[in-house]
């Protein structure tokens, strides 16, 4: 899928979450729920590290592109070197690695132990990045017309403004777990969540996505799960534009309003 849709689908995947919490006596604090939507949301476009590309790639200038064809490197490398006898070997990394629910689960891991043991600037730096990606993905009309420069800015008073609310008591930093001492551990699981969308959207598609590696099935490491071929289409074509945004605002607004206890 195109990075609005993915960034869409993270963010109601996590207002959904939201009301799943709420529905098992473990509400969230609106402000977990605004915080997560939007990490989510960026999260949900981070999987493309493996592209070049991709909205990840522009969104931070020459760091965001040296770091892409990075991670794109070694994600052919880790095809390459685990694919299975019936498997080509690849020349580009996309859609392999980051693409996958080891990938997801360790990246989320990494960033709540940032989270933890690195406190309130790790919250901020966390906040930042998924801040200027959410913007990237849910404005991306917006954002494509101004300056990158200008979108690190909102990025970095947003993630400021909401870390300084997060950080106060009642507001969600203890939230799921209630230790002080493993406060924003939480942070990982949206990003996690955000990981994981990514990968469900893309095995929508025509291509299908390599979710389960490495586990094995019919003879490949690398096999492209998805939808049975009639239902699948091309990023980008009508039924995302007209039926899968459509569907993931309303869904992402019906999970916040029963997260939230509105009515």
């Amino acid at each position: 899928m195109m990075g609005p849709a993915h960034s869409l689908s993270g963010a109601a995947a996590w207002l959904g979450a939201g009301a799943a919490a709420a529905w098992f006596d473990r509400p969230m604090p609106w402000p977990v729920l605004v915080v997560g939507a939007l990490i989510c949301a960026g999260a949900a476009l981070a999987p493309d590290l493996d592209q070049p590309s991709a909205t990840i790639s522009r969104a931070f200038g020459p760091l965001g592109r040296g770091l892409c064809t990075v991670i794109g490197k070694l994600s052919e490398t880790v095809y390459n070197a685990t694919r299975g006898k019936g498997e080509r070997p690849r020349t580009g990394g996309h859609r392999t690695l980051t693409h996958t629910w080891p990938w997801a689960v360790l990246i989320g891991a990494g960033f709540s132990a940032a989270a933890v043991y690195g406190g309130r600037w790790a919250v901020l730096a966390i906040l930042f990045v998924h801040v200027v990606l959410a913007v990237e993905g849910l404005l991306w009309r917006a954002a494509r017309v101004s300056s990158d420069v200008l979108v690190w800015l909102l990025g970095a008073a947003g993630a400021w403004i909401l870390t300084n609310i997060l950080i106060k008591p009642g507001n969600g930093a203890e939230w799921l777990v209630g230790d002080p001492e493993l406060r924003y551990a939480w942070l990982g699981l949206p990003i996690v969540l955000g990981a994981l969308v990514h990968s469900i959207g893309d095995a929508l598609t025509i291509s299908g996505c390599p979710i389960l590696w490495p586990i094995p099935i019919r003879g490949k490491r690398w096999y492209p799960l998805g939808t049975p071929r009639f239902m699948r289409f091309r990023a980008g074509a009508w039924v995302e534009v007209s039926v899968l945004m459509p569907l993931f605002m309303i869904v992402g607004g019906a999970g916040g309003v029963y997260a939230l206890d509105l009515f």
